[in-house]
């Protein structure tokens, strides 16, 4: 998806290069430089944020229609315009009592700052989202694993977070209500029905959601959670940290086009290959949607949200005008909210932070939270590169999050894995667009605009200073013509992984922020999707094998051990395939799906596979939990599988879908005990016999939409 974004407006290049006649060079918009000293403003007012709104909605209207003018090729509907070192082995040391010894939770980024996911646990509780439910378990000792309660959420839930000590579970799921206008958002508008594109994209996640809904349950009682609050936000869900009790909810907001604006020309064979008649149709059309923009209120252009307590009392969940900040630089339709709760608060409403742009990348540190921004090119031309805004949130305030700062960098970011902070100073990994000259400047600079663009990478680390991020030092750029897959940022080092047909793995010393070095560098064949540190000495990856040349014949998912003991020479240690071809795992591309347990040395990762020559469905497909013994010493030691393949088949094919699954999905350890989780349940099984669960908790049958 995230590279699919990337090349869309390459997409709409190569379109209108093939359609426009040659020597057709004028933009249809002016573009705007990007600004190298990015920075917020807030708004004074209501009437100022909704001018500000009216003209970039009506920017992008005219961007989307004008490109008509010198469009020269039959078509005209909707589906044919383009749019825009581990310990060793323990012994066991369950030994029964209240609660396990060791046991592990989500798989953050940054300790202290918790991250949201479908399922939480806290040692002998264990809360999953499935379907269209929250289950609640009881889960030590892990023997009398047992489901105790079931409680429906309302659309289509997301992901939540767990604060054990307050015993409270704040969950978001996607619904759908009653709004006029129509909803877009992302890489452009889209004319059609009204879509949720903010958060998962247009189409998937939600279907037709076009609000978010956050459900605060207190789980004191595990037999009968009890929902306190439940608050209801125009638009869809993002990302979410918690830091002690203040939990920040990020979330996306698209445009709400008014009733009746179009952002193409209906089909017409007087119009299409008929310049003049075409460029009349879209200057008036232009001009019509401009009224209907301009006359839409602002309460119609942001919804209010609403708050309803236990009791049932519902009340308006107002924003406050001067709490939306604009950039000084375009980024894209689009709105992103930062909502603060505060757990220890509970009679208090959320207080709101937003920002008039598009929405990107989210980090956070106990201390601060990151938002990313592209530079947004309203249309393609010659030596354009990417760029991208970082604006800096300060969250120690648990009620607020305070704007800060901003900055700029080149290029753009893989996952939130590629900022990081550290005594203040923000580090990020970038993969820049390098300018590419015009091979034929007699052609209007058509194909240069959409050609593959050559890349570099480098590393930036910044610093606020009197209220910007200013760039303290970039290392070299390294690693032409490949993008970074992952990155990982450890104290004052830093892991930058690449690809394009081999698998460089670069080590960063950032012991001066004003210096950082790329210090060592090793190709291997494949790339690592995901970096997890094994002190400071060694790195666990996952990832993907690939033959040198390229081909898949002989891809295989990945596992790999790295020594980093000497920045300068790091060494691949040990290595461990599995699958085939067709094997995956959402570890890939999720790192809560990545479970290591330092306390045992062990390692889960989620498997499927296919074998296509299988005689039926199910005696080709396998999904599974595979358990590895990882030691720095001795490598990878298989453990064992976990299957549920069983309780998939008691609920049937026709069940399946893309909300509900037949596969594994993540797994939880305490002390010698494995908890498998998949949308049909939970099983768990001792390590020494994985294969023979002690105990199954399966859920109900799916809700279908």
């Amino acid at each position: 998806m995230r590279q699919w974004k990337r090349w869309s407006w390459a997409g709409v290049a190569a379109v209108f290069a093939a359609g426009c006649d040659e020597g057709s060079t004028k933009s249809p918009i002016d573009n705007e430089p990007v600004q190298q000293a990015a920075r917020l403003e807030a708004f004074p007012g209501c009437e100022a944020l909704e001018q500000h709104i009216e003209d970039t909605a009506t920017k992008q209207m005219r961007a989307s229609l004008e490109v008509y003018k010198s469009y020269n090729f039959g078509g005209g509907r909707g589906d044919e315009m383009p749019t825009n070192g581990a310990p060793p082995p323990n012994q066991d040391s369950s030994g029964g009592g209240d609660r396990p010894n060791d046991h592990t939770g989500t798989n953050n980024q940054v300790d202290g700052v918790h991250e949201a996911d479908f399922v939480q646990n806290d040692g002998t509780r264990i809360f999953v989202l499935s379907g269209n439910r929250l289950y609640v378990h009881r889960s030590w000792p892990a023997e009398q694993l047992a489901r105790t309660a079931v409680l429906d959420v309302e659309g289509w839930p997301r992901e939540m977070l767990l604060d054990a000590q307050r015993n409270r579970l704040v969950i978001t799921s996607a619904v759908q209500e009653a709004r006029p206008g129509k909803v877009t958002g992302g890489r452009g508008p889209m004319d059609g029905p009204a879509v949720d594109c903010a958060g998962m994209g247009c189409g998937y996640g939600g279907y037709d959601s076009n609000t978010v809904k956050v459900t605060v349950v207190d789980v004191t009682d595990l037999a009968a959670p009890q929902v306190l609050e439940q608050i209801y936000v125009p638009g869809g869900y993002l990302n979410a940290r918690r830091v002690d009790g203040a939990v920040r909810l990020v979330v996306s907001d698209g445009f709400r086009w008014p009733e009746g604006v179009r952002l193409y020309p209906e089909y017409s064979s007087n119009l299409f290959g008929n310049r003049e008649r075409m460029a009349a149709y879209v200057d008036a059309l232009v001009k019509q949607n401009e009224q209907r923009i301009r006359a839409q209120t602002l309460e119609q252009w942001l919804p209010p949200g609403r708050r309803v307590l236990a009791n049932g009392e519902a009340a308006p969940l107002a924003y406050d005008c001067a709490s939306f900040y604009r950039t000084n630089a375009p980024t894209g339709l689009g709105l992103v909210s930062v909502l603060s709760m505060n757990l220890d608060a509970g009679d208090s409403a959320p207080t709101r932070t937003s920002l008039v742009a598009a929405p990107g990348e989210v980090y956070a540190s106990q201390d601060a939270l990151y938002l990313a921004a592209r530079h947004w090119w309203w249309w393609p031309e010659p030596g354009q590169t990417t760029h991208t805004y970082l604006h800096k949130f300060d969250i120690r305030d648990p009620n607020l999050a305070t704007y800060e700062s901003s900055g700029t960098v080149e290029g753009y970011l893989v996952n939130q894995f590629a900022m990081d902070e550290h005594e203040g100073v923000l580090r990020v990994a970038t993969t820049v667009d390098l300018p590419a000259e015009n091979p034929n400047p007699g052609s209007g600079g058509g194909d240069v605009a959409w050609t593959p663009p050559e890349t570099v990478n480098r590393v930036v680390t910044l610093r606020t200073v009197e209220g910007q991020l200013k760039e303290l030092g970039r290392s070299a750029d390294l690693a032409r013509g490949e993008r970074i897959f992952s990155a990982r940022f450890m104290g004052k080092r830093g892991y930058v992984v690449t690809f394009r047909q081999v698998d460089p793995l670069f080590t960063f010393d950032l012991t001066d922020p004003a210096n950082p070095r790329m210090v060592g560098e090793l190709k291997i064949p494949g790339f690592s999707t995901y970096i997890h540190p094994l002190g400071d000495t060694h790195l666990l990856t996952f990832g993907e094998h690939r033959n040198e040349d390229g081909t898949w014949q002989d891809r295989a998912l990945k596992l790999s051990l790295f020594d980093v003991s000497d920045l300068a020479n790091p060494r691949e240690t040990f290595t461990h395939q599995l699958g085939s071809m067709s094997s995956h795992s959402e570890a890939l591309y999720e790192h809560k799906a990545f479970t290591f347990f330092p306390a045992k040395g062990l390692l889960a990762i989620p498997f499927m596979d296919w074998d296509y020559s299988a005689y039926d469905y199910w005696s080709g497909f396998r999904s599974e939990l595979r358990v590895f013994r990882v030691d720095t010493a001795t490598g990878f030691s298989p453990v064992g599988t976990v299957s549920v393949r069983d309780m998939y088949q008691a609920f049937n094919v026709r069940n399946w879908g893309w909300y509900w699954m037949p596969t594994v999905r993540r797994s939880i350890m305490a002390d010698d005990y494995v908890y498998t989780l998949s949308d049909a349940g939970i099983r768990v099984s001792n390590v020494a016999n994985l294969a023979a669960p002690v105990a199954t908790a399966p859920f109900l049958p799916p809700v279908m939409p």
